[in-house]
């Protein structure tokens, strides 16, 4: 079995001894690293923690930040990394959908041979999925058959840093609106596929996968149970948030929680193997 952590997020070294001149220019990034405790981790931080908890490969992610030039000093950093490591990590792009250069900057990472788009933020990076911004990343990512990875979050419960306000209606119309786009909504789509009961929603979202980053701070491990009832498990991608969290404490509660070992697979990499290196269509 291949285990497939679909959601890492790595930071330059070099970035983080001087984060606060980063965060002074992006309110959003600022808001997300300002905690002591934030943490960060490099490419080798992860080929360590990945050896430790037998994860295969990453989908590795920068800060997907309002500035477009840190945007670019995140995907140099990722793209450096899967090319060095190509049997291991994936790189997945970081851009910001409201600046000009976004077509050119996909473009670019496409080339030097990114798994993906994200993950992005509609409400730190001020995009609405209703609006046009949202529509031309879609297309973007459509014709070079690029995942997109999006943040969103659910609507109730505590709130923490980066907790937005991008509704599961507003996620579930963007899919609708593309659905031969393939979308991993992250942190389980904020609850929006418990709405896949309902079958118009479940033709919507056919390409919808629901990677499970934060999990352990949201929901008890009985999550999984009710994926499988509601019949999604074959959408669920193990997300980890490295640094938030370690691989283990998500393969410790899927463990617990009482599926089958064919359907913790599908969990643990078989998903994120068919999304990310299955046939494409145009």
């Amino acid at each position: 079995m291949m285990r497939i952590d679909a959601h890492v997020h790595l930071f330059p070294p070099e970035i983080v001894p001087e984060i606060q001149k980063y965060t002074d220019k992006d309110p959003f990034m600022k808001l997300i690293c300002s905690s002591p405790k934030q943490k960060y981790a490099s490419v080798e931080d992860l080929l360590a923690v990945m050896e430790k908890d037998g994860v295969d490969k990453a989908a590795i992610c920068g800060f997907a930040s309002r500035d477009a030039g840190l945007c670019r000093l995140m995907n140099d950093y990722v793209l450096a990394a899967a090319r060095q490591h190509p049997g291991r990590l994936l790189a997945m792009a970081s851009v910001n959908p409201l600046d000009p250069g976004m077509e050119k900057e996909i473009q670019r990472c496409h080339e030097q041979g990114a798994a993906g788009v994200g993950e992005l933020f509609p409400w730190g990076q001020m995009f609405g999925l209703e609006g046009p911004a949202a529509g031309k990343l879609a297309s973007l990512c459509q014709e070079r058959n690029l995942p997109l990875l999006l943040h969103i979050n659910e609507d109730v419960g505590h709130y923490y840093a980066g907790k937005g306000d991008v509704s599961v209606k507003e996620a579930a119309d963007f899919a609708g609106k593309y659905p031969a786009l393939e979308i991993i909504y992250a942190h389980w789509g904020g609850g929006l596929f418990f709405y896949e009961l309902m079958p118009e929603l479940r033709e919507q979202l056919q390409n919808v996968y629901y990677d499970t980053a934060a999990s352990p701070f949201l929901y008890d491990k009985n999550i999984y149970r009710v994926a499988r009832e509601i019949g999604i498990l074959h959408k669920v991608l193990l997300g980890t948030d490295y640094p938030l969290i370690a691989p283990r404490r998500y393969l410790r509660e899927l463990h617990a929680a009482g599926l089958t070992p064919e359907e913790n697979a599908l969990i643990e990499g078989e998903n994120a193997h068919r999304l990310f290196f299955g046939p494409k269509t145009q």
